[in-house]
């Protein structure tokens, strides 16, 4: 089971990767305004709400994808953030894993016991294309965290990654195209490129998703979004095969 934890919904964009984003496009189906950034009502306790057992309802040692209909670090919830640090404090049996495309308001936004890091805490940070790279990779490599991750998602272009990985900072980068109807293609070729470097440096390698327009071998797929994730398993399971 995966869990999720949205403290706050919402987000304004702000980067190349933004153009199409899912949020914007599921929030329109239903007649919302993605721009409009609101605080849960009903979830921004969830991690600590219980159920008639006295058993959390998210139990301990899983992984909580965090804030991925907002940005945890976007200005409109510095009101409410101390508050959700709070809470990821007291759980400190779960593991938070908060994406953002604003590293550069990071070191503002933390709590006073922050220090070194959260031992329950991965920051993961969006790199689409070789300008966010240069841009925000210099910073990750420089706040203080105990676990960062990149998100090479959705992926724009071919990126090279290996200046960055011998800092041994990186423990993983995942990989995923763009959803829904206007996305743009993710060029396998370029998937298989990271792999390569992550291999080499020693980082683990995700591919979470192909995208709506999967390109391989110069053709164009299109993928129902529901297939995303077993589209790409089986892409790298055809890579492995390939090696042999």
């Amino acid at each position: 089971m995966r869990y999720q934890w949205n403290p706050w919904h919402g987000c304004k964009k702000c980067s190349p990767g933004c153009l199409n984003c899912y949020v914007y496009y599921l929030d329109g189906l239903r007649g919302l305004d993605a721009s409009q950034i609101t605080k849960s009502k009903t979830n921004f306790t969830l991690p600590l709400k219980k159920r008639r057992s006295g058993e959390y309802k998210i139990p301990s040692g899983v992984t909580v994808a965090t804030c991925f209909t907002s940005d945890f670090l976007i200005e409109e919830a510095d009101e409410w953030r101390q508050e959700a640090w709070e809470i990821i404090n007291k759980r400190k049996d779960v593991c938070f894993l908060i994406p953002t495309k604003r590293i550069e308001r990071f070191e503002r936004c933390l709590p006073k016991d922050w220090n070194e890091g959260y031992s329950n805490v991965i920051i993961a940070v969006t790199m689409e294309n070789t300008e966010k790279l240069k841009e925000r990779m210099p910073i990750l490599l420089r706040i203080k965290a105990k676990r960062k991750v990149v998100f090479a998602s959705p992926l724009l272009e071919e990126i090279d990654f290996s200046p960055f990985l011998d800092s041994k900072q990186i423990e993983a980068i995942s990989v995923g195209g763009e959803s829904y109807l206007n996305a743009r293609v993710c060029d396998f070729s370029w998937v298989k490129q990271i792999k390569k470097t992550c291999d080499e440096k020693g980082v683990r390698f995700e591919f979470h998703q192909t995208g709506s327009h999967f390109v391989k071998d110069g053709k164009v797929y299109k993928i129902n979004h529901h297939e995303e994730y077993s589209q790409a398993k089986k892409a790298l399971n055809y890579l492995e095969r390939e090696k042999k």
